[in-house]
């Protein structure tokens, strides 16, 4: 395979270009030069928002697939996917589960309603809207490489929609701050309840999925996550707390009690939410349509287990996206929680 991948520098781009090697891909990587591209493919450089950003691609090509992970304004994906027309088998824009009105009922599937989005959207602050940009995104490629019967047909447009996306090289720092937390050691708090469902997906479970889904010619959108309640809050801190091998005590603390003291989910606490119904919109989406064509989704073990191992050979400090503000809380913030839940 020839395989040109539009990013593939970092965490889900970066995962994929190794991945398509291991499987002897021929791989080529257009990215703005801020982190070094992965050993063994051809580089070239551009930014996309750039009016000469895809100029090195000129006499490259062409590829059996094209991978683009972009997570900005759509126009860029549409400029990419117009000069990429002719010179491609298959097109493949890594979406998101974001696409769909939030907070979705539980049940989440490929055809929920999904918001609007504008594939020439180009103006500032157009890449701000997370959910209309993926959107926007998905719709450039689809007016591009989708079927002339209509734009949700698929045509060579393979639309990957994962959830929350965990394992090494992440740099939103969620499963990294758990980790570096339970390492310190001590009172840890812990949001419960222990038996909160969680659901996820292992980026090196993703890529692998998109690289044979576009093997088989497969098209559209499809929903990336783990079944609901693959892993639960409990056993994704417990297995944090053994991996390290640290002596840090989790301490649980009720959901309700969290809140009233002003926890933020998500950002203050990651991978967290209370029950209800934005819980039940980031952890309840049903993936059967991409586990019948099959996705395999790890352990949470092997997932712990293989980010802290990568986490150890940085020396402890993750890399983090510069357009997403950290996650985690610091010590005296955790203490304060603890003491307002009554467990300090």
């Amino acid at each position: 395979m020839k395989l040109l991948v539009l990013g593939g520098t970092e965490f889900v781009g970066r995962a994929l270009v190794e991945e398509a090697l291991r499987r002897g891909a021929e791989v080529t990587v257009l990215h703005r030069g801020r982190h070094p591209a992965p050993p063994g493919v051809t580089a070239l450089f551009g930014d996309r928002t750039a009016p000469d950003g895809l100029d090195a691609l000129h006499g490259h090509g062409p590829w059996d697939l094209v991978v683009d992970t972009w997570t900005g304004a759509a126009a860029a994906v549409l400029r990419s996917a117009r000069e990429l027309e002719g010179r491609t088998g298959r097109y493949a824009y890594v979406s998101s589960l974001s696409v769909h009105p939030f907070p979705s009922p539980p049940g989440l599937t490929e055809e929920s309603p999904v918001v609007e989005g504008d594939p020439g959207d180009d103006s500032e602050g157009a890449a701000e809207d997370y959910a209309r940009a993926k959107r926007g995104g998905e719709l450039a490629v689809l007016s591009v490489f989708g079927d002339v019967g209509g734009p949700g047909s698929g045509g060579r447009a393979l639309l990957p929609r994962p959830g929350l996306v965990l394992g090494p090289g992440e740099n939103l720092g969620r499963l990294p701050w758990w980790l570096n937390r339970a390492a310190r050691g001590g009172p840890m708090l812990a949001p419960g309840p222990a038996g909160l469902p969680v659901q996820y997906i292992d980026v090196r479970d993703l890529v692998r999925w998109l690289l044979d889904a576009a093997d088989k010619g497969l098209s559209g959108p499809w929903s990336l996550v783990s079944r609901p309640g693959h892993t639960t809050m409990g056993e994704l801190l417990e297995t944090v707390v053994r991996v390290t091998g640290s002596v840090a005590e989790p301490r649980w603390a009720d959901a309700e009690a969290l809140v009233a003291a002003g926890a933020e989910p998500w950002e203050e606490l990651p991978v967290w939410t209370p029950p209800g119904r934005i819980h039940d919109a980031l952890h309840h989406t049903d993936p059967s349509r991409a586990l019948a064509e099959g996705l395999r989704c790890r352990p949470v073990g092997e997932t712990v287990a293989d980010t802290w191992e990568w986490l150890r050979r940085l020396g402890g400090t993750a890399p983090q996206r510069a357009d997403r503000r950290p996650v985690g809380i610091t010590a005296e913030r955790e203490a304060e929680l603890l003491a307002a839940c009554g467990l300090g």
